[in-house]
C-alpha cells in the first residue's frame, strides 16, 4: 500500500498532510528541493542516531550518491566532525573533496576496512555492512540504509527515514545560506516521458547525487 509518508511518487500534484510538508527554500529551485526531502533526512537522521557529534570521525561508503553527498555535508556543517572520509570511484574522489571530506578514498585500489584508520561512525549507503564494520573504531558506530536478509554484524543497525517537517525546517537555514547544497546528476532533470529511462539509469549505480524526474512539460 502507497503511504506518502515513506514511498513518495511521480506526479504534478499529490495530496499529503500538512505535517509531512516544509516550506521550499528560497535560495533552491523546484528540481533542487525535489531531490532533497528523502535524501537530507536519510543522512540527517542516520547520523543523529549513529551519534555523531562534534570532533568524531566519519567514514562514508557510497560518498558521492544521493545520500553520500549530503551525509558528507551535514557531518561537517551540522554535527562538526572532525574527520569525514568517504569513498567513490577514481573520477568522483575531486567532488568528494569539494563536499568537504578529508580523505577520499578510491575503492577501485583500496580496500577501505584494510586501512589502519578506523572511525568513530561509519555510515554504509551501498551494503558492505560486513566489510564495513571492520572499520568502526570499538565502541564506535554503524548505520545502513541498505536492507540485508541476515544478521547485520554489530554494530550496525539498520535506518530508513520517514517524512519529518521538523527536520526539513532544522535544516532549511543551512539549505538557504549555501553551506548544506543539493546535487542533482547532470543528466537530470529527466522528462516525465523519460521516467523509465531515469530508473534505468539510477539502477546502474553510476548516479552522481540525485536523479530528478519533472513531471511537468
Amino acid at each position: 500500500m502507497w503511504h506518502a509518508k515513506k514511498d513518495g511518487s511521480l506526479a504534478e500534484y499529490a495530496a499529503v498532510e500538512e505535517s509531512f510538508l516544509a516550506l521550499k527554500p528560497k535560495k533552491l529551485s523546484f528540481e533542487e528541493a525535489a531531490s532533497l526531502p528523502v535524501v537530507i533526512q536519510t543522512a540527517y537522521g542516520g547520523l543523529e542516531r549513529a551519534g555523531l557529534s562534534h570532533g568524531k570521525s566519519l567514514l562514508v561508503l557510497g560518498g558521492a550518491g544521493g545520500v553520500g553527498t549530503l551525509v558528507i555535508q551535514l557531518a561537517k556543517e551540522v554535527f562538526g566532525a572532525s574527520r569525514v572520509a568517504a569513498t567513490s570511484s577514481t573520477g568522483k574522489l575531486e567532488l568528494l573533496k569539494s563536499l568537504g571530506a578529508d580523505l577520499a578514498i578510491d575503492y577501485t585500489k583500496v580496500n577501505f576496512e584494510d586501512l589502519p584508520e578506523k572511525f568513530d561512525v561509519v555510515y554504509d549507503t551501498v551494503g558492505q555492512s560486513e566489510r564495513a564494520a571492520k572499520a568502526v573504531k570499538p565502541g564506535g558506530s554503524m548505520v545502513t540504509i541498505v536492507e540485508h536478509n541476515k544478521t547485520l554484524p554489530p554494530p550496525a543497525f539498520f535506518f530508513a527515514a520517514t517524512s519529518d517537517r521538523l527536520t526539513l525546517e532544522k535544516l532549511k537555514p543551512f539549505l538557504e545560506s549555501g553551506k548544506v547544497k543539493p546535487l542533482i546528476d547532470p543528466k537530470s532533470p529527466f522528462p516525465f516521458s523519460q521516467a523509465i529511462e531515469a530508473f534505468s539509469y539510477l539502477q546502474t549505480g553510476r548516479a552522481t547525487g540525485k536523479v530528478v524526474i519533472h513531471p511537468v512539460p
